[in-house]
């Protein structure tokens, strides 16, 4: 499946993505709706990863421009109280505005987003919270289908059919899930399982280098650095990579030497892109990998 993704992503200041093909949304950081004109409108679903200001405050013009009575869907971690606040400024601010369904959701639950397509929220730890709860979320697109049962691979069609009559289209096949995209959001690198059999991984690497204390200049907040995301991708499969949310204190130049060096150091093979600091990128997959 061909998505246009196109996005901004800049340490600290903003951060969102726009899935043209599916409508959604990932984070609402300043200059949404600038960066997406007259195609906000196509927008159905907005998913946030957390409560940083740099991801969720294009929401006011972006609701205001693009709302009308029960879309967008608008779902962010329940347990993080900024949502409910804004919401109801959103409400007093701008009372005539009637768009716009805020949907709290949790770790673990699974969200319709059109036929076949669902998004999977996931835990992390950019901000720390009980286990029993998560402040920050990550996101998994996937798309369900169904798929002959291995035991009658070797039935006729017209067996197979007969055989659905009979028994039901359950009993004939099992539903099968393919990865369409997966969001990071803010997170430093944790589990390799976790991406592993990405379609299209969009992934934080905020810092370069491996200097802790840098890490934790901009924020208490946790966060990946460049090598720890290239070295994860070694060990695991993934079809195409964005990276994403580098900080405005380096440059182009310097961002895609260290891709560079990294790829090679670690003999990556897949195309990986990249979000330059500052910059909208349009149809991010369109443009030439930074490795290859």
């Amino acid at each position: 499946m061909n998505l246009t993704v196109t996005g901004y992503s800049t340490a600290l200041f903003a951060t969102w993505f726009f899935i043209d093909e599916l409508g959604i949304v990932f984070d609402a950081g300043d200059g949404l709706s600038a960066g997406l004109l007259q195609k906000g409108g196509k927008v159905k679903h907005v998913f946030i990863s957390h409560a940083d200001r740099d991801h969720l405050t294009g929401l006011l013009q972006f609701n205001q421009l693009n709302g009308y009575k029960g879309s967008p869907i608008i779902y962010y971690p329940k347990a993080c109280g900024s949502f409910s606040a804004m919401q109801a400024f959103t409400a007093k601010f701008d009372p005539r505005e009637s768009g716009a369904e805020w949907c709290p959701i949790e770790f673990g639950s699974e969200h319709l987003v059109g036929k076949d397509l669902f998004v999977e929220a996931i835990r992390n730890s950019h901000v720390s919270a009980p286990d029993e709860i998560s402040k920050s979320l990550s996101y998994k697109i996937y798309r369900t289908k169904r798929k002959l049962k291995a035991e009658y691979a070797k039935l006729s069609g017209d067996e197979i059919r007969d055989l659905i009559v009979e028994k039901g289209n359950d009993f004939v096949t099992k539903e099968v899930r393919e990865n369409v995209l997966n969001y990071s959001g803010d997170t430093p690198v944790a589990d390799y399982e976790r991406w592993n059999n990405s379609n299209i991984l969009i992934h934080e690497a905020t810092f370069l280098g491996n200097d802790d204390e840098l890490k934790h200049a901009v924020t208490k907040n946790k966060h990946s650095n460049l090598s720890e995301v290239m070295e994860m991708l070694a060990n695991i499969n993934v079809n195409k990579v964005i990276l994403s949310h580098f900080s405005p204190r380096y440059h182009k130049e310097e961002i895609d030497a260290e891709i560079k060096r990294l790829s090679a150091h670690f003999n990556l093979k897949m195309p990986i892109y990249r979000m330059i600091p500052g910059q909208v990128h349009k149809n991010i997959l369109s443009e030439n990998p930074i490795n290859i």
